[in-house]
């Protein structure tokens, strides 16, 4: 076990409590997380253009597409509001707002087969 103070190499943790910083010890900011992103899609394999965004895009799908509230995307993804959440990521809640019409579409003509509704 490393002792206290000891960053993962051996080396002294830094005082400013970072957890994600440059080789160097300085905040990262978004050019080091794309140009590292870059680096490792292509090691991976993947197609060049994929970026972090991409990420992001493929979480709020995910999560849609298992059901999760709208509302709570909004919150897990950091937008104010579900307006936002809504508009940005139209394409990737479709299917799932779709799905909900149909299943409203199915209650509503069961409904009315049964002669609850007129």
């Amino acid at each position: 076990m490393a002792e206290a103070g000891a960053g993962i190499e051996g080396g002294e943790w830094s005082p400013t409590g970072r957890v994600f910083m440059t080789r160097t010890g300085e905040p990262l900011d978004a050019a080091n997380v794309r140009r590292d992103f870059k680096a490792i899609v292509k090691k991976s394999g993947l197609k060049p253009e994929w970026t972090p965004r991409e990420l992001r895009h493929s979480r709020v799908s995910l999560l849609s597409d298992h059901g999760i509230p709208l509302e709570t995307i909004a919150l897990l993804v950091g937008n104010s509001s579900q307006v936002t959440t809504e508009s940005v990521y139209r394409k990737q809640l479709r299917p799932v707002i779709t799905r909900g019409a149909e299943a409203m579409d199915d209650f509503f003509a069961a409904t009315r087969d049964s002669g609850i509704i007129a």
